[in-house]
């Protein structure tokens, strides 16, 4: 059995550094963020969804300009601006010794993802990480689950998406995976629900309670 993990908000929580990187692109846009904006609705959905709502546009070429800003400061600072949720490294050791197959699965560039992977010291129990493209392509989850599904040689009968947002659940169900919603990240339990998430954990120590049997 594979388990998908997104990575904001479901393996660590990248609130700091994302909020700064936003506003960074912002200020450089010239551009004041909307009077009371909670900037922490924006972690997890593609960057690009983010600033065309952000800039209240669908041109792309101020979307990519804002992307490009959010991303310099993310590569020198924001990506390290983040923190592993406490119980997640054990659980992920529980799943894999139960013979699970664990990757990391998130609309994040995977040349990002890798490195944050890494950093903090999470590599060794994946056996891959996939992510979008810097050009844009895969950011979508439906798209890259599916991409995921093809690369891996994965059934989707053999998989579950785990992760915080509705977007996480939308691409599980698009490609006929099970989704389990998570309520430690930054989805509203209602998000999640209203996405079809299969099953909705409140805590990561849940992940082990809800995958018990023998992974593989």
């Amino acid at each position: 059995m594979h388990l998908f993990f997104d990575l904001d908000g479901t393996l660590t929580d990248p609130c700091v550094g994302i909020t700064r990187c936003i506003e960074h692109a912002m200020f450089q846009m010239g551009q004041a963020l909307p009077v009371g904006t909670d900037l922490r609705r924006f972690i997890g959905p593609p960057l690009q969804d983010t600033f065309r709502t952000l800039l209240d546009t669908d041109e792309p070429k101020p979307v990519a300009e804002a992307v490009k800003h959010y991303r310099d400061r993310f590569s020198r600072v924001g990506m390290y601006e983040n923190e592993v949720y406490p119980p997640i490294p054990g659980e992920l050791t529980i799943l894999a010794d139960r013979g699970y197959t664990l990757w990391v699965v998130t609309s994040k560039p995977h040349v990002f993802a890798e490195k944050i992977i890494a950093h903090f010291g999470l590599f060794a129990r994946f056996a891959g990480i996939h992510g979008s493209e810097l050009d844009g392509t895969n950011t979508d989850k439906r798209d890259l689950i599916a991409h995921v599904l093809r690369a891996e040689s994965i059934g989707p009968a053999d998989a579950w998406m785990i992760g915080d947002r509705g977007h996480d659940v939308r691409g599980g169900v698009a490609n006929r995976v099970r989704t389990a919603g998570v309520l430690w990240g930054y989805g509203s339990r209602e998000e999640l629900v209203e996405a079809g998430a299969d099953i909705v954990l409140q805590e990561p120590e849940e992940l082990s309670e809800q995958f018990r049997g023998e992974g593989a």
